[in-house]
């Protein structure tokens, strides 16, 4: 397996994308740290992935707008595991509505989530992640260079979260370290439904998606999830600084 006894890290691990990676690590026999906000999700999400391979994954209940939170979650993965090779940042989180119905309130609350809380993971792994010439996977959006009126922060947040990617993967390349992110359009997940909390919306905003999308399918959590292990792997070693569309050919259009 190509990830046994390896140490992964995974944000946002309890729901969606980041609990589809964590499945998709568990049957690479990887040693799982997931971090989450809601408890149950996340004791959910580990029991399902000790099943894959009876690899115990550990849980840390934590949120990471706060900085005493995010330095806990390197510190009990590291205390438990001695070590890290596999950084996956992938919480993350939007709200619906243009400028005019925004706040400064909102702003910082996207940002801090989205961009400043991998920034300080990113930070705080990366002598671990220098040890065992490890790897990160970014988990951003088409969002970062397909601009939504209605999502403006979200946007911003992402395309600085592309340039972070870059400019971490040309500063670590000495060290064998290699950072690369997913950009996914438009996946199935509970994602639509919170933002859309009417079903006929959330049903209808789903289908105008696949409808302007090439492939007219929406992706899933699936379809990211092997594209992270792929970046992850030892198969992607000669692959650094790079953003891949996961989106159905929306990008092209």
């Amino acid at each position: 397996m190509y990830f046994e006894n390896k140490v992964v890290l995974i944000t946002g691990a309890s729901s969606g994308i980041g609990a589809e990676i964590a499945l998709h690590f568990a049957k690479q026999s990887a040693r799982l740290a997931l971090a989450g906000r809601n408890v149950q999700n996340l004791e959910s999400v580990a029991s399902l992935c000790e099943k894959e391979k009876g690899v115990t994954p550990i849980q840390i209940v934590a949120d990471i707008t706060k900085e005493s939170d995010v330095e806990r979650i390197l510190k009990e993965t590291i205390y438990h595991f001695a070590r890290l090779d596999v950084l996956i940042n992938n919480a993350g989180m939007s709200l619906i509505g243009g400028i005019k119905d925004k706040s400064l309130d909102i702003y910082d609350k996207i940002m801090t989530v989205n961009l400043r809380a991998v920034y300080q993971l990113t930070y705080l792994a990366a002598p671990y992640l220098i040890a065992t010439k490890g790897s990160i996977v970014n988990i951003s959006s088409i969002a970062s260079s397909y601009p939504f009126s209605d999502m403006t922060e979200y946007c911003m947040s992402k395309a600085a979260l592309d340039m972070l990617t870059k400019c971490v993967a040309l500063d670590l390349a000495q060290h064998g370290v290699r950072v690369n992110a997913v950009n996914p359009g438009l996946v199935k997940t509970n994602l639509i439904n919170i933002l859309f909390p009417e079903s006929d919306k959330a049903e209808k905003f789903t289908k105008d998606v696949m409808a302007s999308t090439p492939l007219k399918r929406l992706t899933e959590a699936y379809d990211v999830a092997t594209l992270v292990i792929f970046l992850a792997s030892d198969k992607a070693k000669s692959i650094t600084g790079c953003c891949y569309p996961v989106d159905g050919g929306k990008l092209l259009v």
